[in-house]
């Protein structure tokens, strides 16, 4: 543990409420733990679902005057281009498809509706200034496994000798363009929406094509209930309570066996630590000086020798610090007084058979005898007799 003389005076002033204080925490800290293990954390988690509308157009024909190219009643389809002998109609098939992407599941309980248009636009300069449209489609067709389908055949021959007849009209003024435009309406409920594009339909006496794929996509999330879900707590945190736990009851252990029985000492100890440069350890004569002046502590001592600009010699044989300052002793000890130093207490008392053996009569006994016959009839002995040395 820690070796410092203020940390052993705390314990000795506080050792008990520190320890106890330990005790307390390292309890708490278990049952913290026990608690933390036995209720894992709770918490609230929305279940969201993604739902996904994508729509698309397919086109295709079947072959009319194949000539060496295809057979008669061959389907051509999404080709990128048809000729106009062989394949004069074209078939066109808006497709929406609807899902559930969260459970990658379809969606059958919703409501579609196709339209398609053929959009003739004349202009000058990229600028609209005329334009005609048709109606090809215009259909709700029935969501099957999450797709709704809806189809229409169209004469490109007929659009060509529009376009032909509208261009001899305009000659030079400008051009004209043949634009096909779906538009697909969607709605699950939870998810609504349209989805419009368009691409240009070229058209020449030869071929036909559309010059870009028609299509467009659109999700969204939505929550569709709660649910709650139990984890572990941290290991960090069970791991961290346990070993605040340990750390505790050990400390506790510790402040026990360190917390010295005397405050005294310990605040010695401290003040010794403090004032270490100004203190000697040495050996103090008894006889030292002719005049010894108790003081109430080592800081006494201590400021004496500041004072004096002399050492403190601590005698620890007798327990004792002092400052000589010439035949003046200034001296502080726990024994007491200059004289109880000199020599450890003693019980004389505790073994009183050792100083009076059961032999020696009571006083009551000694007092009947005169003691005349043992010395002459009670004179005092002479003790320049020879005689009497010798009975001695």
């Amino acid at each position: 543990m820690i070796d410092n003389p203020r940390f052993d005076l705390l314990l000795a002033k506080h050792g008990r409420s520190v320890a106890i204080a330990l005790v307390v925490v390292g309890i708490v800290a278990f049952v913290a733990t026990g608690w933390v293990v036995a209720n894992p954390e709770t918490q609230t988690v929305s279940q969201v679902a993604e739902e996904e509308a994508v729509t698309d157009v397919q086109t295709s024909s079947s072959v009319v005057d194949g000539g060496s190219l295809w057979e008669e009643g061959d389907e051509l389809a999404d080709n990128p281009v048809y000729v106009m002998n062989a394949s004069p109609e074209l078939r066109i098939t808006p497709e929406t498809r609807l899902a559930n992407r969260t459970a990658n599941t379809p969606i059958d309980d919703a409501e579609v509706t196709h339209r398609l248009f053929f959009e003739f636009e004349a202009s000058r300069n990229d600028e609209a200034f005329w334009n005609e449209t048709r109606e090809e489609l215009h259909a709700s067709p029935d969501v099957e496994d999450g797709i709704a389908r809806s189809q229409t055949t169209i004469d490109v021959e007929s659009y060509l000798e529009r376009q032909q007849a509208l261009e001899e009209e305009i000659g030079t003024v400008g051009s004209i363009t043949l634009r096909v435009i779906l538009v697909a309406e969607y709605d699950t409920d939870t998810l609504a929406g349209t989805h419009t594009d368009s691409t240009t339909l070229v058209l020449t006496d030869e071929a036909y094509w559309l010059e870009e794929s028609i299509s467009d996509d659109d999700s969204a999330t939505h929550t569709i209930g709660t649910q709650e879900v139990s984890e572990p707590r941290s290991p960090a945190l069970i791991a961290a309570l346990s070993l605040l736990g340990t750390l505790s009851l050990v400390g506790c252990v510790l402040v026990v066996r360190r917390t010295p029985v005397d405050v005294e000492a310990a605040r010695r100890a401290v003040h010794e630590r403090r004032y270490a440069e100004w203190i000697s350890r040495g050996s103090i004569p008894m006889w030292v000086g002719d005049h010894h002046i108790g003081l109430d502590s080592l800081e006494d001592v201590v400021d004496v020798a500041i004072d004096t600009n002399q050492r403190v010699v601590h005698d620890r044989q007798r327990g004792l610090f002092a400052v000589v300052n010439g035949s003046v002793v200034y001296y502080y000890s726990e024994r007491g007084v200059w004289e109880q130093t000199t020599w450890p207490a003693m019980n004389l008392a505790a073994d009183k058979s050792a100083v009076v053996p059961d032999q020696v009569p009571p006083v009551s006994e000694l007092s009947e005898f005169d003691g005349s016959d043992e010395f002459g009839g009670g004179d005092e002995p002479n003790f320049d007799d020879e005689d009497v040395w010798e009975q001695l």
